[in-house]
């Protein structure tokens, strides 16, 4: 497939990372501070391919303490993992985030599997008692209401340090390989919560009239999230639709073209038709529009919607909008309609984490597979796509206005995660996430977007948990299971969350 368009680029976290230590060791055990600044640089090479890190190296002392939470002040690091290299009084580490207000992961991570007991030193053990201070650090971090989570496992070196008594290739153990994926999803947490702090979101028209789960407060959004919100006209779409060119819409119906199977007529559905070619040249000339309205305006995600009169002209760029909001969204540019701002926002965290993020909602449940299929009228993420997406010609859209071309279309079968983002009665913001399985099933050949998913309850069961929770209806379907990122993105933006069904 051509290239058409450049992705949206993913704000790389920025990391802080210390070593802790009793400053008291250093002339009583050679080479224990050197050993342990070691491997603070080995994790430092490891999270490199994340972001950027900073790595102050050693605290020992409360007095560094509070030069190393200025200086991570400084480098406006996102978070800042605390490395438990051996033991050191609590009172060394507190005023680096009572200075410095991120998040902290403390990572008590042990070089060896085991010591090897008969021949230990001294100054051996204590290179391996990063645990020995967590319970300590954790009071401290209690008392002072500052939160904090620990990672606990195997440091994953890949040599053994000259220095050392005990084997320290621990880089396949199963505990350094758990200790680092947790690592990973803080870090791609992170990663989510700087990208939106830089994210203009575009709000086009208005929220479909009645849908109460779907108003949002912008001013809320914007606190929790970090982002810009855009309210946009439909004459700005409409002004920028006049200057579209004739070279434009060819490109745009090449991208179509390649991106997209046209098929015949459904063989069950009257409303869903072969598109004709006045329909596809009017979505490409839309397309252009809208892409030419997130350029202007520097958009990374948009909500729409728009109720116009029949045969208004507003009405008409409505109707012709799908093709163009799937085209932007598999640039990275989240498209969510009805005007559902909160699942825009769920669309583009899945993009941040690489995992998609389709508009959906519950279409139907089948009773004989136990699924329940979820998809939407459009637009759809074609990244995550089962094969390619096909596009139907609508004699309507039903319960709008209109008519014009739509996407059928399912997810890729395999592992799945939906995140919903849904405001409570007292003001907060929530995410409700589930997992289950995409399954080869049968779809309606009515130009929705249709995926058939297992979850790990009966339908009956999942939906009288997922409605417990009170959802936007609307939600984000990305491929993998990935409620534990997500997790830590929840608690990372201050967000209340849900995991339905876990294992």
């Amino acid at each position: 497939m051509a290239n058409h368009f450049q992705k949206k680029s993913i704000k790389k976290v920025r990391i802080g990372l210390y070593s802790i230590g009793l400053q008291t060791y250093w002339k009583q055990f050679d080479g224990l501070k050197e050993r342990l600044l070691g491997y603070g640089q080995f994790i430092e090479q490891k999270m490199s391919s994340y972001g950027e890190v900073h790595n102050y190296g050693m605290v020992d002392t409360e007095e560094e303490g509070r030069r190393a939470g200025e200086w991570f002040n400084q480098k406006n690091v996102d978070l800042i993992f605390c490395h438990s290299a051996t033991y050191a009084t609590s009172t060394t580490i507190l005023p680096i985030h009572q200075i410095c207000k991120k998040p902290v992961i403390v990572l008590n991570l042990q070089p060896t599997d085991q010591l090897q007991y008969e021949n230990t030193t001294t100054g051996e053990w204590l290179a391996n008692c990063g645990a020995c201070p967590v319970p300590e650090i954790s009071n401290a971090f209690h008392r002072a209401k500052i939160p904090f989570r620990v990672v606990n496992g195997l440091l994953g070196l890949e040599e053994t340090s000259a220095i050392s008594m005990s084997n320290e290739v621990t880089c396949n153990h199963s505990q350094a390989k758990r200790a680092w994926l947790q690592i990973e999803e803080w870090l791609q947490a992170a990663s989510v919560l700087r990208t939106l702090q830089h994210c203009r979101f575009g709000f086009l028209g208005n929220t479909y009239s009645g849908m109460l789960d779907m108003y949002s407060d912008f001013t809320l959004l914007q606190s929790k999230f970090g982002i810009h919100i855009e309210i946009l006209e439909m004459c700005d779409l409409h002004r920028l639709l006049q200057t579209v060119t004739e070279n434009e819409v060819a490109r745009k119906l090449e991208e179509t073209l390649e991106m997209f199977t046209i098929p015949d007529d459904s063989p069950s559905d009257p409303i869903a038709r072969k598109p004709t070619m006045e329909q596809l040249n009017w979505a490409c000339r839309v397309a252009a529009a809208e892409e030419k309205l997130v350029d202007e305006y520097h958009l990374d995600a948009l909500s729409y919607y728009y109720h116009g009169s029949p045969e208004n002209t507003y009405e008409k760029i409505q109707s012709g909008s799908i093709l163009g909001h799937s085209l932007l969204t598999a640039r990275g540019i989240p498209c969510a309609g009805e005007g559902d701002l909160k699942t825009a926002i769920a669309m583009k965290i899945c993009d941040i984490l690489g995992i998609g993020g389709s508009f959906s909602e519950i279409v139907v449940v089948d009773y004989v597979n136990e699924t329940i299929l979820l998809g939407h009228d459009g637009p759809f993420h074609i990244a995550i796509s089962d094969g390619k997406p096909i596009l139907r010609g609508m004699g309507l859209y039903h319960g709008k206005q209109g008519s014009g071309i739509s996407v059928e279309a399912k997810v890729k079968t395999g592992p799945i995660t939906t995140l919903n983002v849904t405001q409570t009665h007292n003001g907060d913001i929530k995410m409700i996430m589930g997992e289950g399985e995409s399954i080869n099933g049968p779809i309606m050949k009515i130009g929705n977007t249709q995926t058939p998913i297992r979850f790990r309850s009966h339908p009956d069961i999942y939906m009288e948990k997922w409605f417990k929770e009170s959802p936007t209806h609307h939600c984000s379907l990305a491929i993998g299971h990935h409620s534990s990122v997500l997790q830590k993105t929840s608690e990372l933006l201050g967000c209340q969350y849900i995991i339905l069904d876990k294992e």
